[in-house]
C-alpha cells in the first residue's frame, strides 16, 4: 500500500509541474523568421500567434504571392521553434523518458 502512495504523490507532483510548465509555455513567445528577416511571425508557447511583422518593402503591389509564401514560411519557422521547446521541455518534466508519438501535451 505504500507504493502506491507513494506513486499517486508522484502523480501529483508530475501533474504539478506540468500546469506550471503549460503556464510558462503560453508566456514564452517564438519567433519564425522568413525572407531574411522580412517577415516575423510570433507564437506563444502553445502554438498561438501573438503577432506578426511585415517589412514594408513587401506591400507593393503585385507582391501579394511573395508575402503569403513568406507568411506560411515564418509560420513553419516559429511552429517547428516551439514544438522543439515544447520537446525539450517535456523531457527534463519526465526524467527523459521518452513520450509516445504524436502525444499532444496542449
Amino acid at each position: 500500500m505504500k507504493n502506491f502512495a507513494n506513486m499517486m504523490k508522484q502523480a501529483q507532483e508530475l501533474q504539478s509541474r506540468m500546469a506550471e510548465m503549460q503556464a510558462e509555455m503560453e508566456r514564452t513567445r517564438c519567433e519564425g523568421r522568413s525572407g531574411g528577416g522580412l517577415v516575423v511571425m510570433t507564437l506563444n508557447g502553445k502554438g498561438e500567434l501573438a503577432g506578426v511583422k511585415i517589412d514594408p518593402s513587401l506591400l507593393e503591389p503585385g507582391e501579394a504571392e511573395i508575402l503569403e509564401d513568406l507568411i506560411v514560411a515564418a509560420h513553419t519557422d516559429a511552429k517547428a521553434k516551439v514544438e522543439q521547446m515544447l520537446q525539450e521541455k517535456m523531457q527534463g518534466l519526465t526524467g527523459g523518458l521518452p513520450l509516445p508519438p504524436g502525444l499532444k501535451q496542449f
